[in-house]
């Protein structure tokens, strides 16, 4: 009896996983409300409907009280939690006791977490994000959702039998000679000879580390990379996961005596060092906000609904890198869901390669930032009072973003409707704040500066997003250079892999944990 649903607050359904009980629990209790012969209509109408009494009345909390209820228990014991980032309202439900407030809470920060490593910073803009989340097309809308339910499935399984999601940390296995050959073996093989190889495309791979199930075996960096943060890397191994699941009775290599290699040591937790945060790129974080409107979901968009549920994921190709959103810090300062390119290579039934690569364009991303964070910051002094040049004080300022923001769209050329639509509205946003016949800066720039965020965001889904370009240059690692490097890491474990997965297996940290251990995750909703 367990349920994860994204509304809009018009109650529109932008994503949506139940399981069989829930789904079968829910469907009753809307047959029962319908007229003698009448069928049950699409389950996506059914559970817009149920929950659109909730919704509307978190809206209208917000709207009335500036207040909202953050959970609550039915009479028949079913836990609602529900956080609203935003314009969407995230709501779990449990129903069969399994699941506490807390779990259900952890399990609406992950989701977010997953979206945000997906859609990167188009999860700063509510419109683009419910057209990410729900797309016209309902087969495109079929895998996506498919996909975003198999993350949560894997999540929701690795957290029930693996201690490292329990406790939200990355668990390393010890064996001091293999892990220090892998970790040379990184660098020196497979990092330093893709990266100085004409067949890369232009990426640069900047980490690289070895699977075992969930658990690291070896973990290499270049030297210009940023720290890979942990909620990042978590994210990643569920990614992993739900691309070559770990089926732990059949990747068992069966009886063997693991203990006859030497040199082996006890498990043991590792968290990579994090990224230095900036309290004032958090705080200035760019928001949204527009009046809610509520409204039913067309039913003719609906007609193809009951074929979601049929409708097939492709398996993944593994020379098919997945674009992923991860944080970076850097001296210039730190910079949230910049694009990578995350290749999963399978070795073996249980263990993985994964690098992930830094894009060619990755500069436009970091541009685009900086603006919506010049804006953001613009708008909420703005907001609180402040006009004219008390505005437009800060770093950096609005007059140095217009010459960068000028340069910038005369780089993306007018070629397309999204760079045309970006100039024209920033050409009215300076008509009004720079020109003397203009209010200035008042607090009528204010819908202009949440237009300019939504232009910006179109920009990066534009460039990161969207698979556009001639389909002759090529915008990947070659085939050839990952199965490459595939078949040396294969090579290099040949003799080792049976021993890891056993080792991987043993689950002594579950007992008890260590004093000693390394304090992995504060239980914080920022954790993942």
């Amino acid at each position: 009896m367990k349920c994860l649903l994204i509304a809009s607050e018009s109650a529109e359904v932008l994503f949506q996983w139940t399981d069989p009980e829930f789904q079968q629990n829910i469907q009753e209790q809307y047959g029962a409300s319908q007229e003698e012969g009448q069928g049950l209509p699409a389950f996506e109408d059914i559970i817009s409907t149920q929950f659109a009494p909730i919704i509307i009345s978190c809206s209208t909390m917000v709207d009335r009280l500036g207040d909202s209820y953050t959970s609550f228990t039915t009479e028949n014991n079913h836990i609602y939690v529900l956080h609203q980032f935003d314009e969407c309202l995230y709501i779990a439900v449990n129903g069969d006791g399994e699941e506490g407030e807390e779990d259900l809470r952890r399990k609406i920060y992950v989701m977010k977490k997953m979206i945000e490593v997906l859609f990167g910073m188009v999860t700063l803009s509510s419109n683009l994000l419910r057209k990410e989340l729900r797309p016209q097309d309902t087969e495109h809308r079929a895998r996506l959702w498919k996909h975003l339910q198999g993350l949560l499935e894997t999540y929701s399984h690795l957290r029930e039998n693996d201690q490292s999601f329990l406790v939200e940390a990355v668990e390393r296995l010890i064996h001091p000679t293999l892990c220090e050959q892998c970790i040379e073996f990184l660098e020196r093989r497979i990092v330093q000879q893709l990266n100085s190889s004409v067949e890369r495309a232009g990426e640069e791979v900047l980490h690289s580390f070895i699977l075992v199930h969930t658990k690291l075996l070896a973990f290499y960096s270049s030297r210009n990379a940023s720290t890979l943060t942990t909620s990042d890397l978590l994210a990643l191994i569920i990614m992993a996961q739900n691309m070559y699941p770990s089926n732990t009775d059949l990747d068992d290599p069966g009886p063997e005596d693991v203990e006859s290699t030497s040199g082996s040591g006890p498990e043991s937790f590792y968290t990579p060092e994090p990224s230095p945060t900036d309290s004032s790129s958090s705080a200035d974080k760019p928001v949204r906000g527009s009046t809610p409107v509520f409204e039913f979901v067309d039913p003719d968009i609906q007609m193809a609904e009951d074929s979601l549920q049929t409708l097939e994921v492709p398996p993944p190709d593994p020379s098919t890198p997945r674009r992923v959103f991860l944080e970076v810090s850097l001296k210039e300062g730190l910079y949230p869901m910049m694009p990578h390119s995350m290749y999963c290579l399978p070795l073996w039934p249980g263990i993985t390669l994964v690098l992930l690569t830094k894009i060619p364009t990755s500069a436009v991303a970091m541009s685009v930032y900086k603006f919506l964070e010049a804006f953001a910051k613009l708008e909420k002094r703005l907001s609180e009072g402040h006009e004219g040049s008390s505005a437009t004080r800060g770093q950096p300022t609005i007059f140095d973003v217009r010459s960068k923001l000028d340069k910038f769209i005369k780089a993306l050329g007018p070629s397309d409707i999204q760079s045309a639509q970006l100039q024209n509205v920033w050409a009215e946003f300076k008509n009004r704040a720079f020109s003397r016949g203009g209010p200035g800066f008042t607090r009528e720039l204010i819908p202009w500066c949440k237009n300019m965020k939504t232009q910006l965001c179109g920009i990066y889904r534009q460039c990161f997003l969207i698979d556009s370009g001639p389909s002759d240059i090529p915008r990947r690692i070659s085939p050839t250079l990952q199965e490459r490097a595939q078949t040396m890491v294969q090579e290099k474990l040949m003799d080792w892999k049976d021993f890891l997965l056993v080792k991987s297996k043993r689950n002594i940290t579950m007992v008890s944990y260590p004093d000693r251990k390394i304090i992995l995750l504060v239980m914080d909703p920022c954790c993942f």
